[in-house]
């Protein structure tokens, strides 16, 4: 068993604690940490953790795996730190906020001997393991295409801190697209060209939710983002990112091959319908899923790497090789739409594996 001490106690704190403490045998919630009082108190009280400094962390033996949830802008600074005592860390969703920075934490991870991994694991989910085996089997042919939409009016009317979506590493894009980004490379390999268009109508937003409901804030970011994507494979991709839709019917991914079409369930969740429709039906089916991970299930990539450092293993499934090539992907979305032309990626990854642990 491996112990983890969590770095920061925000709203997504809440469903890693209770699956790091319930769900998952193989890892144990050894501390917490953050700046704020209460919430580290009440995470420790709830979930009988140790409340220790990011110092004390770094310091103690007994910490196998730092798992970094805070805001995007503490992601390199808290996992270099990390990883630099040669800690094994998981960090949520961006790697960093650049392509240089993620290369950073990929080349100290691999001379420290440590494992680096980054969210979303939701790939590992029932639901898009299920399209994957779809794909895999060969029962949609050779993958011609995709479609991946996440578009929605912005998070300023639930969240209770919605500033930082909307600042440097925040944005449909940075927020958003690595659950489909993550989805579509699980399921059609790595992107070797990428073409984008951005804007950002609104400079200002109003926060509508409480506490800080009638605040005003800077949006920094694109909040309409498309991008094109050619895969390595061949098949070409259409990925659409938005804080700026009131309402829509689109669906969320779908994959396109020479013998039918799959619809894979919203990536931002593990379970969900997959239907399929190959060049004989007349109409989609549902497709029964095929791992037990369907609920809410964050912290599924930690536990997995939790098994990698148990058995030896070079590379966990969400690893930061994958998480370093979707921040290339992002970025250079965000850059072509600068420059208006088509840009190549100088990163890669090969396709995930299949963790023992979903089996």
């Amino acid at each position: 068993m491996k112990n983890v001490a969590i770095v920061g106690c925000g709203n997504i704190s809440e469903i890693y604690l209770k699956n790091l403490t319930e769900t998952f045998q193989n890892v144990c919630v050894y501390a917490v940490c953050d700046l704020d009082e209460a919430k580290v108190q009440e995470k420790s009280e709830k979930y009988g953790a140790k409340i220790m400094t990011l110092e004390e962390i770094l310091k103690d033996d007994a910490v196998d795996i730092v798992l970094n949830i805070t805001t995007p802008a503490y992601h390199f600074a808290i996992c270099k730190q990390g990883i630099e005592v040669k800690k094994s860390v998981y960090v949520e969703k961006p790697l960093s906020l650049t392509v240089a920075e993620g290369k950073e934490l990929v080349e100290l991870a691999e001379k420290n001997g440590v494992l680096l991994g980054c969210a979303p694991d939701t790939f590992m989910g029932a639901g898009i393991h299920t399209a994957r085996k779809i794909i895999d089997d060969g029962l949609i042919g050779d993958m011609i295409g995709a479609t991946a939409f996440m578009v929605c009016p912005g998070h300023e009317s639930w969240h209770p801190a919605p500033e930082f979506y909307y600042q440097t590493g925040g944005g449909p894009l940075f927020d958003m697209g690595p659950y489909y980004i993550t989805a579509l490379i699980n399921l059609l390999g790595a992107v070797k060209f990428v073409y984008g268009m951005a804007n950002c109508v609104r400079k200002q937003r109003m926060i509508t939710s409480q506490p800080q409901k009638g605040k005003m804030m800077d949006v920094e970011v694109a909040t309409h983002v498309n991008g094109l994507l050619q895969f390595e494979n061949g098949a070409v991709g259409n990925l659409m990112m938005s804080f700026d839709v009131y309402g829509s019917q689109l669906p969320r991914i779908e994959v396109y091959g020479t013998k039918g079409s799959v619809i894979v369930p919203d990536p931002n969740t593990f379970g969900g319908d997959v239907l399929l429709k190959q060049s004989f039906d007349k109409e989609f089916h549902t497709v029964p899923l095929i791992n037990r991970y369907s609920a809410n299930s964050r912290g599924l990539g930690v536990s997995d790497m939790a098994y990698c450092m148990e058995n030896d293993s070079k590379e966990n499934c969400a690893s930061g090789t994958l998480a370093l090539h979707v921040l290339e992907i992002m970025e250079n979305i965000l850059k072509s739409s600068k420059v208006k032309k088509e840009l190549e990626l100088t990163t890669t990854c090969v396709r995930p594996g299949i963790s023992p642990i979903v089996l």
